[in-house]
């Protein structure tokens, strides 16, 4: 075995739908790019831009999307010397092994999906004759086209969130029912990687930050903006003076999340002391904007030269097919496909 194949194969697909804010920055962004920097891992990061389809039928979107979150990663620092980064449109092994795993799919299996279940319920409660009313293939069937993103690889390690466990389960069924039928030890069994310690941070209104709130602060929104945005942050109407609670604070939240240890624990005593909310606002954005400008110029350069950035990604798509075009001339040996002589 190979020093490359000995290593723990982690994959992560990056959504390509709406723009980053901070709170997908500290859960998700940042301790995956950390992650791209071990020599220990083969780490794969790929852009799910067939996914995208399934929601998006708006062109222009989808592209401006795929240019955005590809600028946003780089620009954040993503080690593409270690980690193979590439588009999943790129691969087309990937819609190939999509359509041979669902060959040996069960409808039923697939029947179970959350996504789907929860389509058909929305269309029941909506009184809708036809419980499948505009639900289409590519939602129907998405389960499979990511067992064939971590398949394709043969990933140890998926890091997903809870909502996402089904998916790794299913695709280690598919698994399993691939290599029985085919008498043979084609896909390893991933594992999902669920960390219930990544930060959660709350929005503008106090609650969790989400596009669907509309409570969000744009990872790389304009500094002016950013300013305004951070103004805007909710607070309670305690006086200068008066000791405030640090931990039900959401300034404090997002504060630390982009602090040291000792900063952190300054501006807890800070807290304890009384400072006023703008001063406490007027803090956070000096750090937002201090640690978030470089990445910032270097996002907006990106977007300027979108050549650079898919040469970056034909880069990592000729990585990714050196083994995925091998794989497949086997599987397609495995079901009969391959070539005659």
């Amino acid at each position: 075995m190979s020093a490359a194949s000995a290593k723990t194969r982690v994959l992560t697909g990056i959504t390509t739908t709406g723009t980053p804010h901070l709170g997908n920055y500290v859960g998700a962004i940042k301790p995956a790019i950390e992650a791209s920097q071990d020599p220990n891992v083969q780490s794969y990061y790929f852009l799910a831009d067939l996914h995208a389809l399934i929601k998006c039928q708006e062109p222009r979107r989808v592209q401006e999307a795929r240019l955005e979150i590809a600028a946003t990663w780089l620009a954040l620092g993503l080690d593409t010397d270690n980690a193979i980064f590439y588009q999943q449109s790129d691969i087309p092994e990937i819609p190939e092994l999509t359509w041979m795993l669902s060959c040996v799919c069960a409808k039923g299996l697939m029947n179970r999906a959350h996504a789907y279940k929860a389509a058909v319920a929305e269309n029941e409660s909506a009184g809708n004759q036809d419980p499948d009313k505009g639900i289409t293939m590519g939602l129907f069937g998405y389960p499979v086209l990511m067992a064939a993103d971590i398949l394709m690889f043969n990933a140890n390690k998926v890091p997903v969130g809870r909502d996402q466990i089904q998916h790794i389960e299913m695709a280690r069924d598919i698994a399993g029912r691939f290599n029985h039928l085919y008498k043979g030890d084609y896909f390893a069994q991933p594992e999902a990687v669920v960390d219930d310690n990544v930060a959660v941070l709350n929005g503008l209104d106090g609650r969790k930050m989400s596009k669907s709130y509309n409570n969000t602060i744009p990872l790389f929104t304009p500094e002016k903006k950013l300013l305004k945005l951070v103004r805007k942050i909710k607070t309670n109407s305690l006086e200068p003076g008066e000791p405030k609670d640090p931990d039900t604070c959401t300034l404090f939240q997002i504060y630390s999340a982009f602090s040291g240890p000792e900063a952190t624990a300054a501006m807890r005593a800070e807290y304890e002391n009384g400072i006023g909310w703008g001063e406490a606002k007027n803090r956070l954005f000096e750090t937002l904007n201090e640690q978030l400008r470089e990445p910032r110029e270097r996002y907006q350069a990106l977007l300027e030269d979108p050549g650079h950035i898919e040469a970056v990604l034909h880069k990592g798509a000729e990585r990714a097919r050196a083994e995925a075009a091998p794989f497949m001339d086997r599987l397609r040996q495995a079901v009969g496909l391959g070539r005659f002589v």
